[in-house]
């Protein structure tokens, strides 16, 4: 007698679904781009960032999962509480996977946040991956198709906005009806060397994966303009944000300029003594407070904004002092700094305050008197 073998459902489906690709299996084939998001922030995630992990387990669910760990099978359990995420699955390792970035299929706008649409997968076959590359080459892990979501739009996924359960907004990188062009421009701009190792098309460029940012000291330095324009008693300050973005955009930072007059080598003013905070009008950051108006711990739990204050995309800001009066050869220097985690945020998180609460220089200018 014949013995019949039974392959159930369930079995069946396992053997025919997508196979994840991992981070580093990109690596074969894109190297050079493999290397360049190995080196960018879209790598850093729950596991391997201790400022993102620090301010995370502050709070009940892993709600940061839709953006900062977006291939995660079961992002909705883990923005119920009712998974964690886990190391030993790349999926959840991976922070934002090169593969979930490259299925996306349509972006929709929403309230809270964008919603992603990824490109439904045809079981049992090699996943399609889409990318703004014109005339893409497949291998044998994947094909590659051109999308023209990723020449516009694929940042707003997750760049654009975020709003807490108490709607009160948390991120905001775009508004409503604007696209990622910028945000590519900036980002992404091209460098040298095709997209794969092969480079089959002699491409001479490619979309750079290093994200640069606020991370990159070059970044920092073009994001901003700083101009100084004295008189005897008074002093002009214009801060100009050449960024298409706001400002601040993440909850847990803060910039500041810092401005003072030297005379022989001594400082004899300053806009401030011992604290940003003294200068409030030239203090860049957002407070969250709770219902009863105290501080919220982070973001999460905040049902209103307290002191905020930002810069909005390609604005300019001016600054005036009362100043003592001003000689020749007085040196008027002003500088722009960011600190990643603000004083609130290392307080409630205990994140190193020389680590984290260091001040890096955006930008900084001098003017003598003459």
């Amino acid at each position: 007698m014949k013995k019949l073998l039974i392959i159930s459902p369930v079995i069946t489906l396992l053997l025919q679904a997508t196979p994840y690709l991992s981070n580093k299996s990109c690596k074969e084939c894109h190297p050079k781009i493999y290397d360049e998001y190995m080196h960018s922030w879209h790598s850093k995630g729950y596991f391997n960032n201790k400022l993102h992990r620090a301010v995370a387990d502050k709070v009940p669910v892993y709600d940061c999962a839709k953006c900062h760990m977006p291939a995660a099978p079961d992002r909705e359990k883990l923005a119920s509480g009712a998974s964690e995420p886990k190391a030993i699955y790349k999926e959840d390792s991976d922070a934002v996977s090169c593969f979930y970035c490259h299925q996306i299929a349509f972006v929709k706008e929403a309230h809270l946040s964008n919603n992603i649409i990824l490109a439904k997968q045809a079981q049992g076959y090699k996943p399609s991956l889409f990318g703004s590359l014109q005339n893409p080459d497949s291998s044998d892990k994947h094909s590659m198709v051109h999308s023209p979501i990723y020449d516009k739009y694929a940042c707003i996924g997750c760049h654009s906005h975020k709003r807490n359960k108490h709607g009160v907004l948390i991120f905001e990188a775009t508004k409503p009806g604007e696209d990622s062009k910028e945000c590519i421009k900036c980002h992404m701009p091209y460098e040298s060397g095709g997209v794969e190792k092969m480079n089959r098309r002699a491409r001479s460029r490619h979309r750079s994966h290093y994200f640069k940012g606020v991370h990159d000291a070059k970044m920092r330095q073009k994001s901003v303009d700083i101009k100084i324009t004295p008189s005897k008693e008074r002093l002009k300050i214009t801060l100009t944000n050449k960024m298409g973005h706001p400002l601040i955009i993440q909850a847990a930072r803060q910039m500041y300029l810092h401005t003072q007059i030297f005379r022989d080598g001594k400082a004899i003013w300053s806009s401030f003594k011992k604290s940003p905070q003294e200068d409030k009008k030239a203090l860049f950051v957002t407070d969250y407070l709770l219902a009863d108006g105290k501080e919220a711990p982070v973001p999460y739990f905040a049902t209103k904004k307290g002191f905020s204050n930002n810069l909005k995309a390609k604005k300019s800001l001016n600054l005036e002092y009362k100043i003592p009066s001003l000689k020749k050869g007085d040196k008027i220097v002003s500088a722009l700094y960011v600190e990643l985690a603000k004083p609130s945020c290392i307080k409630v998180t205990g994140l190193d305050k020389k680590k984290w609460g260091k001040a890096l220089l955006m930008k900084r200018v001098e003017f003598i008197v003459e």
